[in-house]
């Protein structure tokens, strides 16, 4: 062999060896590029998943922190539903007619008894409802009798037959009232 066909051999080998090399190149580069795209797509689930769970969090936290004001809101409910009946029968006795002054002297601690137990409702926002002259409202009136009254327009509380009673915004107790026809 001449030495020049050495060299056009070796100059075809190298030739193959760069096509091999660039075929290797470029398959490798095809895996670089799924393998980019697969971690891609990976990411972008992870960052999807991270946005759902940073929302449910603060979901949850606006949750809380609204149970917890609601339970400081209305934190007397239950005992000031417990203690309403014993309002109503301190009405009742308070509207008897006494006439000895025994009886009166006990009427008016029991007066003063009443008083103290309607500031302290009231110092927790229980506010006693406001009704004759007011619109029916099923929502905070209790209806059990219709009346004929030519004073009062048609629909309107002509009569309370039990106080009913409002914590800050919410009925506690709706009051029983007569409704004029």
């Amino acid at each position: 062999m001449s030495k020049k066909e050495q060299e056009e051999l070796h100059e075809e080998e190298v030739q193959q060896e760069e096509a091999d090399e660039s075929v290797q190149t470029d398959e490798s580069a095809a895996e670089e590029d799924d393998a980019v795209g697969q971690l891609e797509k990976q990411l972008e689930q992870k960052e999807d998943r991270l946005l759902r769970l940073q929302a449910e969090y603060d979901n949850f936290r606006r949750r809380t922190k609204q149970e917890k004001e609601s339970a400081a809101k209305y934190r007397s409910e239950k005992l000031a539903e417990n203690l309403l009946p014993a309002m109503d029968n301190f009405d009742r006795a308070l509207m008897t007619e006494v006439e000895s002054e025994e009886a009166k002297s006990l009427l008016q601690g029991m007066k003063m008894i009443y008083n103290q137990l309607n500031e302290a409702l009231n110092t927790e926002e229980i506010t006693v409802m406001e009704t004759v002259g007011e619109t029916f409202d099923p929502t905070k009136h209790e209806a059990v009798m219709q009346v004929e009254s030519e004073e009062f327009d048609s629909n309107v509380v002509v009569e309370e037959l039990q106080k009913g009673y409002m914590l800050k915004d919410k009925v506690l107790r709706p009051a029983m009232v007569k409704v004029n026809a």
